[in-house]
Order: structure tokens, then sequence, then C-alpha cells
């Protein structure tokens, strides 16, 4: 029923693209959610500048992360392999074994220049690149240390997300205009906890948000979400979500406003300072309150993400202004999709649609027709063997991504018609491990460890997956169906842990 249509590596889709091969800028974002995205029709702000992309290429409707959290999703795009198999399968205990196979060391061997700049978060050095600096772990908004090659760190003055753009033009400015280049941006942005450019701050101030639909969930039929602990009414923190501290003493402890420069805090101050006066002369309680946390969370992380957008635009200018652009691929995405109140939620991890899904776009000039709008099934891990067939090198064996290019390049391939998921971590969040198998229509979940129990959702009656049907009459053929769907994706990828779970009765 859901069998996998067999892809070839496509040895240059199209003859054109073996000639000249294409310089590549990838732009990965932190927990940067599709829903804030004006490309993907959210309304909530603008982004003209990923809408570039979208327009002078493609846009994918259902792109996908293999495990929805930070480092395993940078492993999995590094690698084109699944966290079982690259061995990073979570931000808790895994450190990424950079002497394994990569399309960075792939496209090197090839005679790309390649580097790594901004977030990086895999709890080891990068290897295969000819330049990189990156971000000590999560990194800081204001005034940023960065790990640097020759063993030392540095700090640089200003907003990270310009201060990222600025390394990478540098870095651009200095390659070997010999070599194409490969370049991963790796922004912070906008990643908890949600702290605008001083340019940014108020700049969604004038807008009331409505509550989603599902803002006040229940999470009937579904133990795990209700067991969740992510959610903006008791998980989110009024200091350090927030900034309302309750007192000058508190925010001078915190972290990020520490490091900020007496002009940077001073600014800061003058705009945090009225709102929690107010928030202390309303003293606000229950839904009230809940509601003030959802109007301020959604302010702050678009504010964040409106600096991120017009970094994406410096980017797009440069390579404009330098006359790269014609051959050159740009991609963006988010390592994974984010919770923008859906289920009363902030944070990732889940296989429902808000996380697992992530916005991506791509700009193929020549190649991939500008305009064009995919929904076929497509995951992060088809990034290495996509950019590996655009160069002309041969895609390792042992990556389990597919090239995305046959797909954008013909319309009559149809691609896969069913993706797995995985994620481990049973730590932060309270979100219990799980994995499953999503088709165009439904999709089937197995929770282990924290919850043990199954889910399926019927995503055509039911798209914000509110009602757990597994089990319920008339569903046993399907029920049926996708769980063989499930075995087969888990045989195919080798998930041994999988493989147990999912032998054990339940």
């Amino acid at each position: 029923m859901f069998a996998q249509k067999k892809q070839t590596a496509s040895k240059a889709t199209n003859d054109t693209h073996a000639t000249k091969r294409p310089n590549i800028v990838i732009i990965v974002s932190d927990d940067h959610a599709y829903q804030a995205i004006s490309a993907y029709g959210g309304g909530l702000m603008q982004t003209p500048n990923i809408d570039r992309i979208a327009k002078a290429g493609a846009r994918f409707d259902k792109a996908y992360v293999t495990n929805s959290i930070c480092g395993p999703s940078r492993a999995v795009i590094l690698t084109g392999k699944y966290s079982h198999k690259n061995g990073f399968r979570d931000n808790e205990s895994s450190v990424f074994n950079g002497s394994q196979d990569s399309f960075i060391k792939q496209l090197r061997s090839s005679g790309y220049e390649t580097a790594w700049i901004g977030k990086w978060h895999l709890q080891s050095d990068p290897q295969g690149f000819n330049y990189w600096q990156i971000l000590p772990d999560q990194g800081d908004y204001y005034n940023p240390d960065f790990d640097m090659m020759d063993g030392t760190k540095k700090r640089f003055d200003g907003y990270v997300t310009n201060v990222i753009s600025d390394v990478s033009e540098e870095w651009l400015d200095k390659r070997d205009e010999s070599k194409p280049f490969c370049l991963v941006i790796g922004h912070k942005a906008t990643h908890r906890v949600w702290l605008p450019d001083t340019t940014d701050l108020g700049k969604f101030d004038q807008t009331t948000f409505p509550l989603p639909a599902n803002f006040y969930d229940t999470y009937q039929t579904r133990k795990g979400a209700e067991m969740q602990d992510m959610s903006i009414e008791k998980t989110m923190l009024m200091g350090y979500d927030l900034k309302m501290f309750g007192s000058k003493e508190k925010k001078d402890q915190d972290g990020n406003f520490k490091r900020m420069n007496p002009a940077q805090r001073a600014r800061v101050d003058a705009y945090y300072n009225p709102i929690e006066s107010e928030l202390n002369a309303l003293k606000l309680e229950g839904k009230a309150l809940t509601e003030w946390k959802y109007q301020r969370y959604m302010r702050d992380y678009l504010s964040t993400a409106a600096s991120l957008d017009r970094n994406i635009g410096r980017t797009l200018d440069y390579l404009d202004e330098h006359g790269l652009s014609e051959n050159t691929i740009v991609i963006y995405l988010s390592d994974q999709g984010f919770y923008m109140g859906e289920h009363g939620w902030f944070d990732k991890r889940w296989m429902y649609e808000e996380s697992f899904r992530t916005p991506m776009v791509m700009r193929y000039p020549g190649m991939v027709k500008p305009g064009t709008v995919s929904d076929r099934l497509v995951m992060n891990l088809d990034l290495a063997p996509t950019l590996l067939d655009a160069a002309n090198v041969p895609i390792p064996k042992d990556m389990q991504g597919l090239s995305m290019l046959p797909a954008l390049m013909n319309k009559d391939d149809e691609g896969r018609e069913a993706i797995y998921y995985h994620y481990y971590e049973n730590g932060e969040h309270s979100v219990s491990p799980h994995f499953g198998v999503r088709t165009k229509r439904y999709k089937l979940i197995r929770l282990y460890e924290r919850v043990e129990g199954w889910e399926l959702y019927d995503l055509e009656k039911d798209p914000s997956e509110m009602a757990n049907i597994y089990g319920k009459k008339g569903y046993e053929k399907i029920t049926a169906n996708l769980r063989k769907e499930l075995m087969r994706q888990i045989v195919k990828l080798q998930d041994q842990d999988a493989l147990k779970i999912l032998k054990q009765k339940l």
C-alpha cells in the first residue's frame, strides 16, 4: 500500500549542472516555525527575504525532519543518515563523531572550499571543513563568543545574527575564487530566549495575536501530550523567557543581560521596564496571565525572526553584488519546526506536524523553475544527497536520504509515499521518546519509555491532531497497513532499537 519508489542517484540529473559546478549556501536557523514565514501563507509577519528564495526557486510544503531537536537535526543534515546511524540521538548525551563521512567531506575531496559559521551544537569540533567558526553550545544573542579553529575563543561585539552575517561575508571575501564553495551559515535565531536586536524591540507591540484554536487543548486520548512540560501556561518562565525578572538584581544576574554593553542594556531596559511596570499594575492571574504570556512570547519571537530574515537578505544581496547568484544554490531551512501556541505549547520534539514539519525553500537558477511549489514528502535527510547530486559527486551508498533534484525537475516523479521519524530524548520538557510513520494522509506513532502506547491520526479529517483514533472501530485495516509500513521502514533503515520495541506486544 505504501511502497517506496526506488530512486537511483542521478549522475547530473541535467547535463548542464555537470559543466560548471554550482556554489552552495545553506542557511540553517534554529526553531523557526513555518507558521511564521509569509511564503507559507502565515499571517503572523512578513519575511520578504525568505520569500525571495521561494519565489526564485522552490517552496517545499511537506518538508520534515527525522528527529525534531537541534543537534540531531544538524547531524542528519551533515551525514544524510538517521540518528541511529550517525550516532547523535539527543542533546543530553550525544557527541558527534566527526570522523564519519559527510557531504562536506565529499565536496571538499572533489575540489570545493567549505566552511561552517555560526551555531554548530554537536559537542565536538567540526571536521572536513577548510574553515569553521562556531558558537559554543547554544551561543549568546549579545556580544557572542566563538570557538575558533586555532583552539581559542573570541568575543565579537554586536547582535549574534548580524555578527554571523559579518563573519560569513568576511569568509566569502577571502575564499579561493578558483574553487566552487559550500558555506553553511548556522543562525542562533530563533532559539529560546527570543531576545531581539535592539533595532527590532517593540516591532509587533501594536499587534494582538489571535489564540490558536487549540490553545486550551485538554489532550484527551493523548497521554503523552498530557504529560509534557512545554506549555506557555506552566513552563514558560517570567524572567528567563519573558524578561520580567521582578527586580534589577535578578536581571543583573541573568547571563543574557550580563553580556550587554551599557548602550545595549540601556535600550533593552528602556523597552522592557515599562512593560514590567504595566504587568505589575495589572495583577493578572489564570487565563488572563497565560494569554498575556502568549502575546509577549509572540512579540519577542517574531521580533527575533525579523533580524533573521533581514540577515538572510544580506546574504542574498552579497551574492547578487558579487555576481554569484546565477551559479549558487541557496537553501534555507530550520533545524525543525516550532510551536506558536498550538496545543498551548512552545518548543518542538513531537512528531505532531508543527514540530515535525520544517520550513525549506531552495533556489537553483537555471535548474529549478521559479515559483515551484512542491508537496512531495522530503526530509532534512535529503540535503546531503541533493547537494552531492548537484555537484556531480557520487552519493555514498550509506546515505539514507534521496536527492530532491529529480522531483524538482520532473513532475512525474512522485517521490516517497511514507516517511519515518524517531525522537529519543527522555528528559527536558518531559516528551516521551517515540517513533512513527507518516503517509500523505495518516500518521502512526509508537510512544515508549515515559509513555507506552500508540497514536493514529487521519490528517485529512484532523489536521490539528486532536483525536487519537488508534483502536477505534473502522480503522482496523488502515492500522494494519500502517503497522506493516512502519515495520518496513524500520527494517529498511536498520533501526534496531525501534525494531525491538515494535516486536513487543502492546
